[in-house]
Formats: C-alpha cells, sequence, structure tokens
C-alpha cells in the first residue's frame, strides 16, 4: 500500500504540472493528508469483497486510495472530466491496479442505466456537492441494504436537516455520522445512510438538475 501510495503522489504532481488535478499550492503534506482522509472510512467500515462505485473521483479521492487498500473489492470510478479521468486510468496501468475501472460519465446518466442502477453495495463520495445533491446520484446506484458513505465537514448536522427531504423521497436513512479529526484540520464527518426502500424511477433526473434543484 505503501508503494502505491508513494507512486502515486509522484504522478500526481508530474501530471499537476499540466494540469490543475489538485491545487498548485498544494505540497506532499496537503497530499498525504487527503490520503488519510479517505482511509478514515476504514477505521469502522471493511470493504471486502465488495463492489463500490465512486463518485467524482477527480485525481483519485477517496475511491482510488480506497482500492489500493481494499484489493480484495471491486472499485468503478466515476468521473466525467476528460483530463481527470485520464490520469486515473494512466495511475491504474501504471501501478497495476486489477480491481478497478475508471468510468467517464456523469452520475445522473449512470444512475438510470440498468448496468449500474441498483448494482453496487457501496457508493463513496468526499466533497462533490451538498449532501442532498449527492444522494441523488448515489443510492439509485446502490442494492437495497447498500450503504452510501458521504465525507462532510464541520456542517454535518445542517447537510442531513436539508437532506430529510431527499432520504424520503429515494429511500434513504440515515445510519450513523462517524465524527473524526484529521491532524489540525477542523472536525470532520463520514455520513452512512443506508438504502431501505425502493428508488423512483425518476431518480436521477437528468444532468445538471440535480444541482440546479436540489431535493
Amino acid at each position: 500500500m505503501e508503494i502505491y501510495v508513494k507512486r502515486f503522489i509522484q504522478l500526481l504532481f508530474k501530471e499537476n504540472e499540466k494540469q490543475n488535478l489538485v491545487s498548485r499550492k498544494a505540497g506532499p503534506e496537503e497530499i498525504e493528508q487527503h490520503v488519510q482522509d479517505s482511509l478514515q472510512l476504514l477505521e469502522w467500515v471493511p470493504l471486502v469483497d465488495l463492489d463500490v462505485i465512486d463518485i467524482g473521483t477527480g485525481a483519485g479521492f477517496p475511491g482510488l486510495i480506497l482500492a489500493m487498500a481494499c484489493p480484495q473489492s471491486r472499485f468503478t470510478l466515476i468521473e466525467s472530466d476528460l483530463k481527470k479521468s485520464g490520469f486515473l486510468q494512466m495511475v491504474i496501468e501504471e501501478l497495476g491496479l486489477e480491481n478497478v475501472r475508471v468510468i467517464r460519465e456523469r452520475a445522473e446518466v449512470l444512475g438510470q442505466d440498468r448496468q449500474y442502477r441498483n448494482s453496487f453495495d457501496v457508493c463513496t463520495n468526499r466533497a462533490v456537492a451538498a449532501m442532498n445533491v449527492v444522494l441523488e446520484y448515489g443510492i439509485p446506484l446502490v442494492k437495497l441494504g447498500g450503504r452510501v458513505f458521504l465525507w462532510k465537514g464541520r456542517n454535518v448536522q445542517q447537510e442531513i436537516m436539508e437532506a430529510e427531504g431527499a432520504l424520503e423521497k429515494l429511500g434513504g436513512k440515515i445510519e450513523t455520522v462517524y465524527l473524526y479529526k484529521l491532524r489540525q484540520e477542523r472536525d470532520r464527518a463520514i455520513v452512512a445512510v443506508e438504502k431501505v426502500g425502493r428508488t423512483p424511477d425518476q431518480y436521477p433526473r437528468r444532468v445538471g438538475a440535480p444541482t440546479k434543484s436540489p431535493l
């Protein structure tokens, strides 16, 4: 795992000189913090022999990092940006990771595709959008009884309150909220949402609708 992460960070900095995968001001310590934040889920939830989908993987957090750490599970990374998805694919090939694939598409499209809808045990998402938006992306993709894990900051309780309507409409229920601190960073949380009911066919709505008009 350490060898994978070290090589990943080298590739990330090299590619970041060409395109903004992460902030140009980010140093090794900050990237290492992103890595540790991604791995935090494993403190409470073992990802063993599961089908996991990560929405908006970006430069690799948390989906690619979790794939390195959990070789017994199968990971699908969703990233609609051409350059970022290309970077992810390059890293996968460079590291020889056989348990992970990249799909360049929007989550709203995959959520209406029978090949992916109701197909995953776990969905992960870190810092892509507000909870009531991301739930519309993630819940349709997981099986009944599956879980969506959302990385959040200090406003987690406010986001949970604002997501009550989305949870009810999509068939989700807050299972638990894992609270933690990351070095000197402000309070962090991972929200676990269980899919307890069938998601109506109209969700997710067309591309862009969840962001423009959150549930």
